[in-house]
């Protein structure tokens, strides 16, 4: 009997090691790209305050409760914003989402945007301020898909309309069937994954590429190995609140939630797109903090694709809060993001 129990146990070991945390990647740990020079604009703190808000409305609520109070307080991030484009729905036997038009955008020019929120939050509707802007720099007609989300649905639900967005959105527009002329893929945080995976996808298919990729403070790795998952803790003033303690338990049994939580391994490539194939992919953009916990998972994904030949830039802003794009009104630094995201179009295009 006790033979059986050690062999369960070595097993049990095996699968956490080899298949849960997959390969170490600790040296892709290298700081090879360009950084911002300065100290955060005072706007900074107003953007505190909201995010301190946020976390006042999900106080004292657990389970369920919690989480609709944090999809309700998302949501209301658009209230009293002011946007030039239009907010068109899809039409009927489309994906679900909506289209954002800025003003005299050419409708044959489309970017998929894909949606933060830790895959259990958010939609077309918190992201606006995003999406409005992106619009406007792309000069193309953004269509934001509003995929399923944990838990009442599956991870892999979420990412099967991200998937059939994407195929969609090839042969149509904003005002109906119509081929693309260029398109792009975005997304921010979760959604920042789901768009890494899938330009994957989209490559292992053989469907047309994606133009381009842009990916804003992403996450590329379940795994949670990197560093400044626990270097950042506290200097991440929305993450951290939020995911500091899970840092203090230990990372396998991390794993083994997240492996059932999710219904599949933290390190297969569909969760963290760090650890998939990185060769033959658009050009890739990324955004991040150098404050955000987030950090060192977008520098290895940025340096696995630049070693595996595929054309990425990792832009790296001091002091910012997690996915400082959505609050262009308060920052002086999110437009300058938009701005570098407009130039970076400009130039593959150009290429």
């Amino acid at each position: 009997m006790i033979w059986f129990v050690l062999a369960l146990l070595l097993l049990i070991v095996l699968v956490t090691v080899l298949v849960l945390r997959g390969e170490n990647l600790a040296h892709l740990d290298r700081d090879d790209f360009p950084k911002q020079e300065y100290t955060p604009s005072p706007g900074h703190n107003q953007v505190l305050e909201t995010i301190r808000d946020m976390s006042r409305s999900a106080r004292g609520l657990r389970g369920k409760a919690r989480l609709m109070a944090l999809r309700k307080h998302m949501d209301n991030l658009s209230e009293g914003r002011k946007f030039v484009s239009e907010f068109r729905p899809p039409g009927a036997n489309a994906p679900k989402g909506e289209w954002v038009l800025a003003p005299g955008v050419n409708p044959r020019r489309r970017v998929l945007y894909i949606h933060g929120g830790a895959w259990v939050a958010g939609s077309p509707l918190s992201h606006r301020t995003i999406t409005d802007r992106l619009s406007q720099v792309a000069n193309a007609a953004v269509f934001t898909v509003d995929y399923r989300l944990l838990p009442e649905h599956r991870y892999r639900e979420g990412l099967r309309d991200c998937q059939e967005a994407y195929q969609w959105m090839l042969g149509h527009g904003p005002d109906g069937p119509e081929p693309a002329e260029f398109v792009a893929v975005a997304g921010d945080s979760a959604g920042g994954s789901h768009a890494l995976v899938l330009i994957a996808w989209i490559r292992d298919q053989g469907l047309r590429q994606a133009d381009a990729a842009i990916a804003l403070s992403p996450s590329t790795d379940l795994t949670l190995t990197a560093p400044s998952n626990r270097l950042n803790v506290k200097s991440d003033p929305l993450l951290g609140p939020t995911f500091g303690s899970l840092m203090r338990v230990p990372l396998p049994v991390l794993w083994w939630l997240s492996f059932f939580g999710m219904r599949l391994s933290p390190s297969s490539p569909q969760a963290s797109p760090l650890r998939g194939n990185l060769e033959n992919l658009p050009p890739t953009l990324i955004h991040v903090s150098d404050s955000e916990m987030l950090l060192d998972n977008a520098r290895r994904y940025a340096n696995k694709a630049k070693d595996a030949g595929s054309p990425v830039e990792l832009k790296t802003w001091p002091g910012m809060v997690h996915v400082w794009h959505m609050f262009p009104d308060f920052l002086p630094e999110a437009e300058e993001a938009f701005e570098h995201i407009g130039d970076f179009l400009r130039r593959i295009e150009q290429d």
